[in-house]
């Protein structure tokens, strides 16, 4: 029988088991920051009925979407009736507007899964990607003290997975679409479309974007073009320079004024919850070019990697679920799409494979000791000491060179000699040191060093 060529579809992560290991600290450090500042966990199925994803029809997204059939329906050859998701943010729509009755408002949810797009093959594009997602959604109502909430959370986040230095960039779209308004620009599709270009000031450059605004497809004047791109400039250094800023920007159209006001109120809310002043700032080429987005958006960056793009983005919306429910549901989130960003990160140098999630590992290499050694494994993990025990035993030098490829830092020998003097040898592979403890206080003596590594990596 011929073999199978072993392979993956282009377009997914597959890690080694010390890569898996780092990957799962990320998301274990992210679940942590969540769920301390109070965001419940919520799971939706990856596959949904395709009209309730694509509620809209139509467009890139239909694009993208993976469908799902099963045997019969292709011996039917019928539409596709499922779909696996393609983001997170539409699922969680369908689940408000399901359980609506049985939550309590503001509803706080972080969400944490795969999700499935048809991206073109290409380098650091991915089909398949885990979102890291929270949201705050009212009813009626959402006061826009949770705009500056969010900010906190990316705060504690970034600080705990310590990845570099990182700036939040905030941007209101009310503040914008009253700026283009005051242009002359008043059709709300024509505003999208310029949102849109804004929003690739960073990818394209100004040049690029100037061109287009004064080209054959929105054909707007020199002048007009040259006041978005000086609006779009605008950066602030502090919170008192942000308040500076907007400021000067001069009076505007109520839509203006009142982007103006809640972006004021969002900043000086953030310096409130405690983030440094060093860490967010006013960046008014922020757009986010999804069109759900009402008022205050998000994007995150590395300061020392600019090229790595957006870390984590979002922002406010009017009414997250008006496909599926009457009720008005208006909310606040942000994404972090962690599967990009942690290739990113390894390949920019800036992420190493992790150490083995298993901490010791006791040798053997008599079969006579096996009792002893399955007896100081029992001990260890009784202890909640991660151990594995070398089985089929064999000479030390190899099992030491085993422990070591895979990560494990201590082994422990417990040979004729050392089981005499009810003792064992602790070989410290990282160290490339041994010392000797008695038998009674190995457990000890390895929660002493364990506990100074943790401290050590914190």
């Amino acid at each position: 029988m011929a073999l199978t060529t072993p392979r993956t579809m282009p377009g997914v992560l597959e890690l080694l088991p010390r890569e898996q290991i780092a990957f799962q600290r990320m998301l274990d450090a992210i679940r942590r920051g969540f769920e301390v500042y109070g965001f419940l966990p919520v799971e939706t199925p990856a596959i949904e009925f395709a009209d309730i994803l694509l509620t809209k029809g139509g467009g890139e997204t239909e694009r993208q979407v993976y469908f799902v059939q099963s045997t019969g329906a292709l011996e039917q050859s019928g539409k596709p009736e499922h779909a696996l998701r393609f983001d997170l943010t539409v699922p969680l729509a369908r689940y408000v507007a399901e359980h609506e009755r049985d939550l309590a408002f503001p509803f706080r949810r972080y969400q944490m899964q795969r999700v499935y797009r048809g991206e073109r093959a290409q380098r650091g594009r991915f089909r398949e990607f885990y979102q890291c997602d929270i949201d705050v959604i009212g009813k009626d109502g959402l006061s826009i003290r949770y705009d500056a909430e969010i900010p906190a959370v990316i705060h504690a986040v970034f600080r705990a997975l310590d990845i570099g230095a990182f700036t939040i960039w905030l941007n209101n779209r009310k503040l914008m679409r009253g700026f283009f308004e005051g242009l002359g620009i008043e059709d709300g599709e024509q505003q999208m479309l310029v949102l849109r270009e804004v929003d690739k000031l960073v990818k394209r450059g100004a040049d690029y974007v100037r061109g287009v605004l004064t080209g054959e497809a929105f054909g707007l004047s020199g002048e007009v073009a040259d006041r978005i791109m000086r609006f779009a400039e605008v950066r602030s250094t502090s919170l008192a320079d942000a308040h500076a800023k907007l400021a000067a920007l001069g009076s505007g159209t109520q839509t203006f004024e009142q982007g103006r006001a809640e972006l004021a109120e969002v900043l000086e809310t953030v310096a409130a919850f405690g983030v440094p002043e060093s860490v967010f700032a006013l960046n008014l080429s922020i757009a986010r070019g999804l069109d759900y987005y009402t008022g205050t958006v998000y994007e995150t960056t590395l300061n020392d990697h600019p090229g790595i793009g957006s870390i984590c983005s979002g922002g406010r919306y009017d009414n997250l679920a008006a496909n599926y429910t009457k009720s008005r549901l208006p909310g606040v989130g942000i994404s972090i799409g962690l599967t990009r960003l942690f290739w990113q990160l390894r390949e920019a140098g800036l992420l190493k494979a992790a150490d083995s999630t298993v901490q010791v590992l006791v040798t053997q290499m008599d079969p006579a000791q096996l009792p002893a050694c399955l007896a100081i494994a029992r001990e260890l993990r009784d202890a909640g000491i991660a151990t594995e025990i070398a089985l089929e035993g064999g000479k030390l030098g190899k099992q030491l060179k085993y422990a070591d490829r895979a990560g494990i830092r201590f082994a422990v020998v417990a040979g004729e000699q050392e089981l005499a003097r009810e003792a064992v040898a602790v070989k410290d592979l990282r160290r490339g040191d041994q010392f000797e403890v008695a038998r009674a206080e190995l457990v000890k003596t390895l929660r002493v060093e364990l506990a100074q590594e943790r401290v050590t990596r914190t």
